[in-house]
């Protein structure tokens, strides 16, 4: 085989691997499109990220929330990636940033990690995956744990605050759009109760 050919192998090879990297994951429900940094920067905010707490990012991608978290508010984190070069990637980004020991990277699914010690998790995931993703927080995270999702909203949790597409959430049992409801249609009986009376 003469060089010409060799290169020409190689490069087909790299743009299959890409290919497959990007599109492989889009079924899991993952499929990676990258955040701005100014929308990276509302997310964090929205969140109100402070110094030490822990911050997941199931599908991480290529790492900048997690990496923003670690730099610009001096918080942990923790970011899941199922795509192999994306985990690479991440690997090499917080090594050659020096976060080491503020910035931990997970391979793997992020239905099968524990989110239980998170005080803040960010999620840029497809509603499918956000729906699946709502149970399993209900269940792990502690009362009060602040999750923001970027453009796409968790069907089943009370919307806490917006910022243009990103949206904050406090997870916990009272605040799904059941126990909403429940409210309200308690406060409305008790309203019609004392409107009866007067």
């Amino acid at each position: 085989m003469n060089l010409n050919m060799e290169i020409i192998v190689a490069v087909l090879g790299v743009i299959i691997l890409l290919i497959i990297s990007v599109t492989w994951t889009t079924f899991r429900g993952a499929l990676w499109v990258p955040s701005s940094r100014k929308v990276v920067h509302k997310t964090l905010q929205l969140a109100e990220v402070k110094p030490d707490e822990l911050v997941y990012d199931p599908g991480c991608g290529d790492g900048r929330v997690i990496i923003s978290a670690a730099r610009h508010y001096q918080a942990r984190a923790v970011g899941i990636e199922l795509d192999l070069l994306r985990y690479l990637w991440c690997q090499l980004a917080v090594t050659v940033l020096g976060l080491r020991k503020q910035v931990k990277i997970i391979y793997g699914d992020l239905y099968k990690v524990d989110l239980s010690q998170a005080d803040v998790v960010v999620c840029y995931l497809l509603p499918a995956a956000l729906k699946k993703l709502e149970g399993k927080l209900l269940q792990e995270l502690k009362p009060g744990t602040r999750v923001v999702s970027n453009t796409f909203m968790f069907p089943g949790m009370q919307l806490a605050k917006q910022d243009g597409k990103v949206r904050l959430y406090i997870f916990s049992p009272e605040n799904t759009l059941v126990e909403s409801i429940k409210r309200q249609l308690a406060a409305s009986a008790r309203q019609n109760k004392t409107d009866k009376i007067s």
